[in-house]
């Protein structure tokens, strides 16, 4: 494969970084490029100004609202946004519920969500796992019982990220239990404010409050809020998860990261001199290097034969590996960021320590490099655990 960007595609990189530059306002990639967490304000107002210039939804249809670049323009705005680093859109809506609807809603889900996705009017999130139901997400117990115009749904989802903001949400619930588990799923929209929603907070080991557990009783959601067909809601979460697992991969956010990196180390002193000539460190830093070209190699192979593809509705199984590498490496960044601040990586700690003779560098960043190596170590399981991802390519990429 012929990596080398053609004079058009330089171009439209080109043109992306002009875009970024002049629109992005400088305290929100400032405070990206320290390591803290987008905030909902940042990311609403960048996918209102990316849905102004055409490209909030870049990889949907055209006419639904979709850019029409080919799969390297999407890999190329994917990894410069990251790299710059920009807010990146909610998942919820634009990778995941947004394809499901245009792929397989109805036409008036079309008319009604797909807009509201791509200006961010609408925040979406995600109700799959349940206790007990989640690397075996067919287990799910939460019950959809039709009434009527409306199904009436009980149960309780969790690990539901930022479900505190979500104005809806796309859940699989049980509406039948007299087949095989994966046969009895429907995939249904709920809107947050129906009566009978609770969402409480899980804190987690950084101190943060992404995700919640949502708990249903009974909820009276119209039967127009079915996706698709009855019962045929496994097959919408796999394609909707192989979407998922696509973008997980971070490749561009890797790269940022390990740009900082390479820079703090450089002024970090070990030994008397600077971290980054440590040939153990500098060596464990390449491997990573290394892994990530590999990644981006992989990626940008499944990126093209979806292409090829066409639309089928039908998630690539090789979307898996990226998934896992892609995990793995985020990991490995924030535990390489963990070396290069040493004692300046206590948590949330933003001044110099006392009694060191270590000056204090990047106080912005140091102060998240804990929070972030803790809040990473759930990569590896959200999106469909790794052990779970290593079966389906066992089956079905090799074949085992």
């Amino acid at each position: 494969m012929d990596l080398r960007y053609t004079p058009e595609e330089l171009a439209f990189r080109d043109e992306v970084r002009a875009f970024l530059k002049e629109n992005l306002p400088e305290d929100v990639r400032q405070r990206l490029d320290n390591g803290e967490y987008g905030n909902k304000e940042d990311l609403v107002s960048w996918s209102r100004i990316l849905n102004q210039k055409g490209w909030a939804v870049p990889h949907w249809p055209e006419k639904y609202g979709g850019t029409g670049w080919d799969p390297m323009r999407q890999y190329i705005f994917l990894e410069e946004t990251q790299k710059w680093p920009a807010p990146q859109p909610l998942a919820f809506g634009v990778n995941m519920v947004g394809p499901v609807i245009y792929t397989f809603g109805s036409e008036a889900q079309k008319a009604q969500y797909l807009p509201r996705i791509a200006n961010l009017d609408d925040w979406w999130c995600q109700g799959f796992s349940e206790p007990g139901a989640g690397s075996d997400l067919a287990s799910l117990k939460t019950r959809a019982v039709r009434d009527g115009d409306h199904y009436i749904v009980n149960g309780q989802k969790t690990w539901t990220t930022l479900a505190q903001y979500a104005d809806w949400i796309f859940c699989l619930v049980r509406t039948d239990t007299q087949v095989k588990k994966q046969e009895g799923i429907s995939f249904l929209l709920i809107d947050m404010k129906t009566p009978g929603i609770e969402v409480r907070p899980i804190v987690t080991i950084d101190g943060g409050r992404e995700v919640n557990e949502v708990f249903l009783t009974d909820v009276r959601v119209p039967v127009e809020n079915l996706v698709g067909e009855e019962n045929k809601g496994w097959d919408y979460a796999k394609f909707l998860l192989g979407n998922e697992r696509t973008n997980i991969a971070r490749v561009g956010m890797s790269k940022q990261r390990i740009a900082r990196i390479r820079e703090l180390a450089g002024k970090e002193m070990s030994r008397g001199r600077p971290l980054i000539e440590d040939p153990r460190f500098l060596e464990k830093l390449t491997a990573v290097e290394i892994e990530l070209k590999a990644l981006e190699l992989t990626q940008l192979r499944v990126v093209a034969a979806d292409a090829k593809r066409g639309n089928t509705g039908r998630p690539d199984p090789a979307s898996s590996i990226l998934k896992i590498k892609g995990s793995e490496i985020q990991q490995a960044t924030t535990h390489l960021l963990m070396q290069v601040m040493g004692p300046h990586a206590l948590p949330y700690h933003d001044h110099d320590i006392e009694g060191s003779n270590m000056p204090p560098i990047e106080p912005d960043y140091a102060a998240t490099a804990a929070p972030s190596y803790f809040n990473y170590r759930k990569v590896s399981i959200y999106g469909g655990s790794n052990e779970i991802q290593k079966n389906i390519i066992a089956k079905a990429v090799l074949g085992l």
